[in-house]
């Protein structure tokens, strides 16, 4: 494993003994879920979403602050007050369906297991985490202290948050360890004097000068590099996960993702080296090698997804143009490359080898 900002490790004097998580865009896909909320709320007003705008704000921000955003952007005839009673519904029916991004189950889990103590700080109203974690089984026991934006003086970016949290849980700042994925959660730590690792959502960029380390999934943490007890769920080389699911037309060795359905696009942090297991139509599951990365053409920053076929005697020819559908199962390695070139190229067939022999065992096994 490894992460995509230079990191050496805690010394013993800022060892970590807590972690402070945040909520949305850390540990849960909430973005992902209400996709089109926001959009069928506006309509109702006749007014149109500028994707351009939404995809750049609000990342990170309190309730009332984003409400104001959006009131003063799109010239709502609402107040405030109007505005949440109206719209929280509807977003409250799509929080169920949240899933938790990739890792974390895995490193909550980890954490608890070794005595480690969590907390949950987060821009959010307290009532409105409830429901986002009620249906994630175990999160609510798992964390000493939950903190919403509305049990404090003010929200991130102000440290209070952090401070609060910390001091509920009995711990230094200084031995603290926040997990982030937005520019104010990563300011608000700053502030706070604790160590902080982002992962930043898109567009989040200015996280890599302030954060101690930034990666780009929560598979890829270490926790040893932190004085943490590191995993031990690794088989070989290779992370058996929670099974993410993508489909899309196959071209030219790249899945073409399908995003007609919302929920059916994948996760924000799904980036890397994967393996797993790959379909089209009614033929037999077959063996894949999966590289993840951001592709920049026109300025503007797309996934991805590249398919290597890894059965003996597969054809890619035979599946151009078809529609496939993708589980991935097991992960590899962190990939901050744009492609399999160079010297990853040079490791595609021992990476191959890797995926296939994993693949014959219990833990990566899939039906489809």
């Amino acid at each position: 494993m490894s992460c995509c900002c230079e990191f050496k490790g805690c010394n013993e004097e800022t060892k970590i003994s807590a972690v402070i998580f945040d909520l949305d865009g850390t540990l849960l896909d909430t973005e992902r879920a209400t996709r089109g909320v926001l959009n069928g709320f506006l309509a109702k007003y006749g007014k149109e979403l500028d994707k351009e705008k939404e995809e750049k704000k609000r990342v990170g921000m309190t309730q009332q602050e984003s409400v104001d955003v959006i009131l003063k952007d799109y010239e709502l005839p609402l107040t405030p007050e109007q505005f949440i009673k109206e719209i929280t519904p509807l977003y409250r029916e799509r929080w169920t369906e949240a899933k938790a991004l990739p890792g974390a189950n895995r490193l909550i889990n980890h954490l608890k297991k070794n005595g480690v103590p969590m907390a949950l700080a987060s821009n959010s109203l307290r009532e409105n985490i409830d429901v986002k974690i009620s249906h994630h089984n175990g999160w609510k026991e798992s964390f000493s202290v939950i903190l919403g934006s509305d049990q404090v003086k003010s929200g991130k970016p102000s440290p209070y948050l952090f401070e609060e949290a910390a001091k509920k849980m009995g711990v230094d700042a200084s031995n603290c360890l926040v997990i982030e994925d937005s520019l104010v959660g990563v300011k608000a730590a700053n502030a706070a004097k604790m160590k902080v690792v982002a992962i930043p959502s898109r567009g989040e960029v200015d996280c890599y000068l302030l954060a101690d380390a930034v990666l780009h999934s929560l598979l890829e943490f270490q926790p040893e590099l932190w004085g943490l007890p590191p995993f031990d769920d690794w088989l070989d080389n290779t992370l058996p996960i929670e099974p993410i699911h993508v489909s899309g037309v196959y071209v030219n060795g790249a899945l073409h993702e399908s995003t007609e359905n919302a929920t059916g696009a994948l996760p924000g942090q799904v980036f890397g080296l994967y393996f797993g297991w790959g379909k089209v139509h009614a033929d037999r599951n077959f063996k894949i090698l999966v590289s993840i990365h951001l592709n920049h053409l026109n300025h503007v920053a797309n996934k991805r997804i590249h398919i290597c076929l890894i059965d003996p005697n597969s054809d890619d020819h035979m599946y151009e143009q078809q529609r496939m559908q993708i589980h991935l199962v097991g992960y590899i390695s962190a990939f901050d490359k744009k492609e399999l070139t160079s010297r990853e190229l040079e490791k595609l067939e021992e990476y191959k080898s890797i995926a296939r022999a994993s693949l014959d065992l219990p833990s990566f096994t899939y039906s489809f």
